[in-house]
């Protein structure tokens, strides 16, 4: 593959930031498994961890909207994701665990696994830009949640940083900011087709990765393109070979 130059569709770029819940990291997957690993009970017996991931992440853009809305104020996700938390156990009628467990039950986010390409895929990434996440996802989080997995970020960037949550502008245009860029120059890497349309409108370059499990095997995600995005890629490491980088 010829090397990009500006003229070339994967030229100019410079920064490519990840949205992480789901593109970079398999939240479903990873709380699942911890949810049946502590063999919980509730309404109708032995809790399934599956469904127990579905029911806490449906609480994440309610939550969010308090926020953005002012009804709430600003409030890092570790503590929505308490919030949340709280109202599903109360939902699965769960009642055996204690505060301690419940405070370690909710930082399962710090500990979320990276999805197989994920690792490999950033190392050859960063060969050729600076990688940084661009994540709901408090700068604690984040930084637990990389050290643990070995995501080789060069900077973490967060919605903390910018005291708004994505699909906020100031988030997007706020990467640029940081590295003194124009907007072309950075690049939106994620599986959520709404997240990069928002970016698009910032004048961000946007690069969308399948990630058909992101919601389990029970309920598979359509991973078809969608018009408007630069690049549509299987993985991480598709990704990279898509870009050029080593």
């Amino acid at each position: 593959m010829s090397a990009a130059t500006p003229d070339t569709p994967t030229g100019g770029i410079k920064v490519l930031a990840f949205d992480i819940f789901g593109t970079v990291v398999d939240w479903h997957g990873s709380i699942s498994d911890e949810v049946n690993a502590l063999n919980l009970h509730g309404r109708g017996g032995r809790v399934d961890g599956g469904e127990f991931a579905l029911a806490w992440r449906a609480g994440y853009q309610p939550a969010m909207r308090r926020v953005m809305s002012g009804e709430l104020g600003w409030t890092l996700i570790d503590d929505l994701h308490r919030m949340i938390l709280d109202d599903v156990l109360q939902e699965f009628q769960i009642t055996q665990l204690t505060d301690v467990q419940k405070q370690d039950l909710n930082k399962v986010w710090h500990r979320l696994k990276p999805w197989p390409d994920a690792v490999a895929g950033l190392l050859r990434l960063k060969t050729k830009h600076i990688i940084c996440t661009l994540s709901n996802g408090n700068i604690g989080l984040l930084t637990n949640m990389a050290k643990r997995a070995g995501l080789p970020w060069d900077c973490i960037l967060s919605a903390e940083v910018f005291k708004a949550y994505k699909p906020h502008p100031s988030t997007y245009l706020g990467v640029a900011k940081v590295f003194d860029l124009p907007p072309s120059d950075v690049m939106l890497v994620a599986a959520h087709h709404e997240d990069l349309a928002a970016a698009r409108a910032c004048g961000l370059r946007t690069a969308y990765i399948e990630r058909p499990l992101e919601f389990g095997a029970a309920k598979i995600k359509n991973v078809s393109p969608q018009a408007g995005n630069d690049f549509h890629s299987k993985n991480l490491t598709a990704l990279a070979d898509i870009l050029d980088c080593a």
